[in-house]
């Protein structure tokens, strides 16, 4: 392990190791015209209940502002629509269209194909710990 400069702060590590997760990842991506942003929000609208933007902006690791610009593209493909809230009418929920879950199915190939990559390269022993070890990083650094 390096004991000075970037190489000593996870921080930095997490980051490099996202931006090359990130970069199969869009190449997968890419034939459908999606980016790796758009892909977190359809996947997050997935479980078919619709989310307020709050909780959206959170599962999909994005800021409010972004977020609103990312619904808004994929509104305008038909890919997802808003709506009331089935919890409370009064307010607005993003929901996953028929288009979207069309398009998350044409997409789960080349997804399938990234992930057999890394397991490949990293092993799929030590990609399942890195996964668990990162959950139990992110939970403990919540509280």
């Amino acid at each position: 392990m390096a004991s000075s400069g970037l190489e000593s702060s996870l921080a930095y590590l997490l980051s490099r190791a996202e931006r090359a997760v990130n970069r199969g990842l869009s190449s997968a991506l890419a034939a459908e015209g999606v980016t790796v942003e758009q892909w977190r929000i359809l996947q997050a609208l997935a479980d078919g209940r619709g989310h307020s933007m709050g909780g959206l902006a959170e599962a999909a690791l994005m800021p409010h502002p972004t977020l609103t610009k990312a619904v808004d593209r994929l509104v305008e493909r038909a890919l997802v629509y808003r709506g009331h809230d089935p919890v409370d009418r009064r307010k607005v929920a993003v929901f996953l269209a028929d288009r979207g879950r069309d398009l998350l199915s044409r997409l789960e190939a080349g997804i399938g194909e990234h992930r057999r990559a890394i397991l490949a390269v990293y092993g799929a022993a030590r990609t399942e710990r890195l996964m668990r070890e990162l959950e139990h990083l992110v939970r403990s650094l919540d509280g």
